[in-house]
């Protein structure tokens, strides 16, 4: 996030940025079906994060919970964070072995933005459920990890 007027900007430095996204995780999204938090709420760096996604409805996703896992480096937000499913699931964009999301696959990570957030990388995972492609997929049965 920058803030400025005129031709001036301001670089919000990464822990403000991440506070800011914890406070907001922490505060609920939309209509509670994404969520994220810190993983270890001892680790300073905020490295690491857990997310959950409950599948949405019209899809053999849904009622299922999913946990993933986001790693934000010391280079967030300037590069996305990596992500992974610790739920087995069935996606394209997803290692069918490791869970981990391809960037090369999930457009948001490919085409990354400093203004994205884990906020808009799970609402857009929840979102990609939905896609012809992903919405009919045999999934592997519910409770199962990778």
């Amino acid at each position: 996030m920058t803030l400025g007027s005129g031709g001036s900007s301001v670089v919000v430095p990464r822990n403000f940025r991440l506070l800011e996204e914890l406070e907001h995780g922490e505060k609920g999204i939309g209509d509670g079906t994404v969520s994220y938090g810190m993983d270890d709420g001892d680790d300073l760096y905020m490295r690491s994060w857990t997310g959950t996604i409950i599948g949405p409805h019209n899809s053999v996703h849904e009622g299922r919970i999913y946990q993933l896992k986001l790693f934000c480096d010391k280079d967030y937000p300037e590069k996305p964070p990596s992500v992974r499913f610790h739920s087995r699931i069935n996606m394209t964009c997803v290692n069918h072995e490791t869970g981990v999301v391809d960037s090369k696959k999930f457009p948001l990570l490919a085409n990354w933005q400093r203004e994205y957030t884990m906020e808009n990388i799970l609402t857009q995972l929840k979102k990609e459920m939905t896609a012809p492609h992903n919405r009919k997929l045999v999934q592997p049965p519910e409770g199962t990890y990778f």
